[in-house]
């Protein structure tokens, strides 16, 4: 705390001026440092869905910094703990109240309690925004993964060229017992255990998901990718696949799933043949992240997609 503001939990009544506030932050920033405010829209109300999802994710995990005269909102951070670490998802302070510490409060007791706990800290963070990345590595997180972030108009007939091989394999699934299969496999190639993520996402009570799976001829899971397909915030993630052919067919299915909109996805930038693959069906490039961590990294196979919302380090 300082002298200025106070630390308190995220309630339901705040998510209206949360949504007021991302949107804020994240239009000031882009557009005073890069001139690109306009690409978050003129309208707060898309950023309505982030405090649904997170407060149904997590409830009483969400953090606010309130103005100790006015109470007005002037910082949110999202919290996820998970049983092998924890993960820090959107962290957004109000223009007028940057540099003031808010962040760096709001960050402090959640890296305190995960020291108790023993468990690392994990997020992914923009590299165009170089105030926050260094506010992280200050704090002792490291880069480990980069990840190109892509977005592709796909075509209403569909993506050019034919389908990879083994996309005829990947289905959809909504049963809620898959949320332990799914967890399992991100455990076994990443060392993260997320399933309280994948249950959210197959119960789709919040938001809009679908759940894809690809199986071997056999009938096991070497990978899975879910999609929200909610008009505020259309985009690809979180998923982890065996290898690149798995992540190639899963990709495809999805996008094509989503014909006539403009998703955003996440590719690991050391998977070069992927990234080719999304070039030559029109993807371009939007922003650079990281993936950092405060305390041990995992040893990983296969590769990650992350994603925004809710945020996967």
């Amino acid at each position: 705390m300082s002298a200025h503001f106070d630390l308190r939990p995220l309630v339901a009544a705040d998510h209206e001026a949360t949504a007021r506030l991302l949107h804020r932050s994240l239009v000031h920033w882009y557009q005073s440092h890069l001139g690109q405010g306009a690409r978050f829209g003129p309208s707060h109300e898309p950023f309505r869905l982030f405090p649904a999802v997170y407060a149904e994710l997590d409830r009483g995990h969400a953090m606010a910094a309130c103005d100790r005269a006015s109470g007005e909102l002037l910082g949110v951070c999202f919290v996820h703990p998970r049983k092998t670490h924890v993960a820090v998802g959107i962290v957004a302070t109000a223009p007028e109240a940057q540099g003031r510490g808010v962040a760096r409060a709001m960050l402090t007791p959640v890296i305190a309690q995960a020291r108790r706990d023993q468990l690392p800290v994990r997020l992914v963070s923009s590299l165009l925004n170089l105030d926050s990345f260094s506010l992280y590595s200050r704090l002792g997180f490291v880069p480990h993964t980069l990840y190109q972030d892509l977005t592709l108009a796909v075509p209403t007939t569909g993506l050019p060229g034919p389908a990879p091989t083994d996309a005829n394999r990947v289905r959809l699934v909504t049963d809620l017992k898959e949320a332990a299969r799914l967890a399992a496999f991100e455990l076994k190639l990443h060392g993260l255990h997320r399933e309280p993520d994948y249950a959210f996402f197959l119960r789709n009570q919040v938001g809009d998901w679908r759940v894809s799976v690809l199986e071997d001829a056999h009938g096991t899971l070497t990978g899975f990718l879910v999609a929200s397909h909610h008009p505020s915030c259309v985009m690809l993630g979180p998923g982890v696949a065996r290898d690149e052919a798995v992540a190639v067919a899963l990709l495809w299915s999805a996008l094509d799933a989503m014909r006539g909109s403009s998703p955003v996805f996440l590719v690991p930038c050391a998977a070069a043949a992927l990234i080719r693959q999304c070039y030559v069906w029109g993807a371009r490039n939007v922003e650079l992240h990281a993936a950092q961590t405060l305390g041990p990294i995992p040893p990983a196979r296969g590769l990650s997609f992350p994603t925004f919302l809710p945020e996967s380090g």
